[in-house]
């Protein structure tokens, strides 16, 4: 990930123009929005902050609509299945890395070298807060061709929603640990009260626990409980049941 040290606000904007089919009208904004804390003094460092959580809801709106459209007759357990593989930090690194974001996010020294799951909510923010700043510079229509043109496509590679991986574990264990229950502990949470990130274990009798982690309590469950099923070959890697 490159500094953006080096581009204007108007250069950022063109930038951005190319990727995202939108022209923009406030170009000071849209550098803040990329302007991560590390790269700002102390006191002007609020606005990043405030575009993800901005973004993030605009994007679970209009991934919502999306997916009720797409699927009339999903239930509504498929549908929450589904928008959470196509919101989650991975999706959105995914598609930040696509359009070569990570390149012009302006950050500190420190912060430009993260790697692993750090690297990948540093990805998944500034992803949010750029359709942040497409929704308050163009309104809704904005966000929602942005997010159809890339959210869209990977909607419909979607397989099958793959059902509850809590649920699933439940089931598995009763018959393969003579009815044991999975066993959730939460062994660590680290980030700041907006962005936490959780880091939970699962147990099932004398299996060995696995490991999961999450932006909420629920996602590194999730996270969790589906590492046991695949390292027990319960699950295929790729995301079929075996």
């Amino acid at each position: 990930m490159a500094s953006t040290k080096r581009l204007t606000a108007d250069a950022l904007a063109e930038a951005l123009m190319q990727r995202t089919g939108h022209a923009f009208a406030d170009r000071q904004r849209l550098q803040r929005a990329l302007t991560h804390a590390s790269a700002r003094s102390s006191h002007a460092g609020v606005d990043y902050e405030r575009f993800e959580f901005l973004g993030d809801r605009v994007l679970g709106l209009v991934v919502a609509d999306m997916l009720l459209a797409a699927f009339p007759n999903a239930a509504e357990g498929e549908l929450s299945l589904r928008l959470n593989a196509l919101v989650n930090a991975e999706a959105l690194s995914e598609i930040a890395e696509e359009i070569g974001l990570p390149d012009l996010i302006r950050a500190g020294s420190d912060v430009r070298g993260l790697d692993g799951r750090k690297r990948v909510n540093l990805r998944a923010d500034a992803l949010e807060s750029l359709i942040a700043v497409l929704y308050l510079d163009g309104g809704l229509d904005a966000a929602r061709a942005f997010i159809h043109r890339y959210w869209q496509p990977r909607s419909q590679a979607i397989g099958a929603a793959r059902r509850d991986a809590k649920t699933e574990l439940q089931e598995w264990a009763h018959q393969a640990a003579a009815g044991a229950a999975p066993a959730y502990r939460i062994d660590g949470r680290e980030g700041p009260d907006h962005d936490p990130l959780f880091t939970v274990s699962v147990k099932v009798g004398q299996f060995a626990p696995a490991i999961g982690s999450g932006r909420s309590k629920r996602e590194a469950e999730q996270a969790a409980a589906a590492a046991l099923l695949m390292r027990e070959g319960v699950w295929l890697n790729e995301g079929s049941a075996a």
